[in-house]
């Protein structure tokens, strides 16, 4: 059963078959966008569940700002407007009527509205309304939304024209306290990605030439696919007082004087499904990581005789009720029955494909022997995909199952970062013969093109090597050696650590 195209035959084939086979989304009529349907979207809600839970702890409260935003906003801003100018939608009429048997736009506006690429223009807007005193600070807020940029190239999840998103943001009376607040999301990132998605990740920050647009620092999480490319699964921006004072965002301090406040912003998209598939999917389709799957365990019943029906389905149940009351990650475990009319052995391999972490089947002998036949997603083509456990054996050990399953996710994953993190290329000659070979998958055949760790010089020149190698800094770690060496792009003298790669 294994998919169409293998990640060693065709990695971006491969790709789209996984999404195609999973039933997770589809090309939509509407140039440039997606359709989630409901088995993707049920990813998106268990992340958003767990993000909404880990941001509400942090202080912050949700709220929603509007679609449009007027483009004197962006105006205000002129850095933040360059950086987003060539991806945004732009709304110029308010109806359509018919002329000549065709509809025509009408009803020109008298300021163009910006269908919202980010909302940092408009929210800074509203901030200078709300914010008066030091005592009105912080405001910490976020909403989950939809935002717009007009992709050219789009891909499901990676990048199409619109997409879905939570995006905080924040004001403060200190450049220490908003600085802080940027950090501290960053880290709830990191925490979700390791705990909740199984996916490990390099935090740092982002060098001058790749900040978010109007941003003092941004700071990133960047994660490594099977084919060696990097994917900036989260941001967040410390902002300073760029916004602030663009749109007038003033406080009378302490000391009796007035001051611009201190603002931050930071947001996670449902790219963050398209990292899962590139770290966690097989040749046999998606793998979810149990913490965010709609369903984590899925029991099949085997039924090939109406008179074995009444039997099997009662034991079913039995089976069904007792595994719904254990716990696993503080909430009860998600179980899903199939009763659809389908062949057992065709569902068995639609919820393989779909990812969901253990499968069971149930049928008349299983019955008889007070057992079923457990599939673990994670364990395919290896002796310990299909195990016979007895019915108890398996209610009290679901939990640890379940949370093996992470566990053997994330350090696979872990390892795989780990094994192709190159530190050992100390010149522009090494660095450049490395990355003129092809990117591969990492745990396949032939060259394993990844990421290298090493220095960078900050010299201007080296932006433009960056470009002719197709490569790019994707962050510079928190954690750097301070030990001088040469930079792997100018072979100049250098202090600071990066990481460069390819990326998506």
């Amino acid at each position: 059963m294994t998919l169409k195209n293998t990640r060693a035959s065709n990695y971006p084939e491969w790709y789209q078959n996984v999404i195609t086979a999973a039933d997770m989304a589809e090309v939509s009529s509407s140039p440039g966008c997606m359709v989630i349907k409901p088995w993707g979207y049920g990813i998106w809600e268990r992340i958003q569940r767990v993000l909404d839970d880990k941001i509400k702890e942090t202080g912050h409260e949700n709220c929603y700002f509007p679609l449009f935003i007027p483009l004197s906003y962006f105006q205000k801003e002129a850095e933040h407007v360059e950086g987003f100018a060539k991806e945004m939608a732009i709304v110029t009429h308010s109806r359509l009527t018919m002329q000549d048997g065709k509809l025509t736009p009408d009803g020109k506006l008298e300021e163009p509205l910006i269908v919202r690429p980010t909302s940092e223009t408009i929210i800074a807007d509203s901030f200078s309304k709300w914010v008066k005193s030091y005592r009105d600070l912080p405001i910490m807020i976020n909403q989950w939304a939809n935002v717009v940029r007009w992709e050219m190239r789009p891909r499901i999840f990676l990048r199409t024209r619109e997409f879905l998103w939570q995006e905080g943001h924040t004001a403060h009376a200190s450049y220490e306290e908003a600085e802080q607040e940027a950090k501290t999301m960053l880290n709830v990132y990191s925490d979700v990605a390791r705990d909740a998605l199984a996916m490990p990740v390099i935090k740092g920050r982002k060098p001058e030439h790749e900040k978010f647009p109007g941003a003092v620092d941004t700071y990133c999480i960047e994660a490594m696919m099977q084919d060696g490319r990097a994917l900036q699964a989260g941001t967040s921006h410390f902002l300073g007082q760029n916004f602030a004072k663009s749109a007038d965002i003033k406080f009378l301090g302490k000391d009796g004087k007035q001051q611009y406040a201190y603002t931050t912003s930071w947001g996670v998209t449902t790219r963050l499904i398209g990292s899962l598939i590139m770290t966690h999917a097989d040749d046999e389709g998606m793998v979810v990581p149990p913490k965010i799957a709609p369903h984590q365990i899925v029991i099949v019943p085997i039924i090939k005789d109406k008179a074995q029906r009444e039997e099997v389905m009662s034991y079913v149940m039995r089976l069904y009720s007792a595994l719904s009351k254990q716990s696993y990650d503080g909430e009860k475990i998600r179980v899903k029955v199939d009763t659809r009319d389908k062949e057992s052995v065709d569902k068995m391999w639609e919820w393989t494909r779909k990812g969901a972490p253990i499968v069971c089947e149930v049928g008349p002998r299983d019955v008889k022997n007070n057992g079923l036949m457990v599939r673990t997603r994670n364990k395919i083509n290896t002796p310990e995909w299909k195990q016979v456990v007895q019915f108890d054996d398996f209610v009290s050990s679901a939990s640890k199952r379940l949370e093996d399953f992470h566990m053997d996710l994330y350090n696979a994953a872990n390892t795989r970062l780990q094994q192709n993190q190159r530190t050992d290329i100390t010149t522009a000659e090494e660095m450049q013969a490395y990355f003129a070979q092809q990117n591969s998958w990492v745990n396949g055949q032939g060259q394993k093109v990844a990421f290298v760790r090493g220095k960078w010089s900050e010299d201007p020149e080296s932006v433009d090597k960056m470009k002719e190698m197709k490569i790019s800094i994707r962050c510079i770690p928190e954690d750097q050696s301070q030990k001088e060496g040469n930079c792997l792009l100018t072979n100049k003298k250098a202090k600071l650590d990066v990481i460069y790669a390819r990326s998506y």
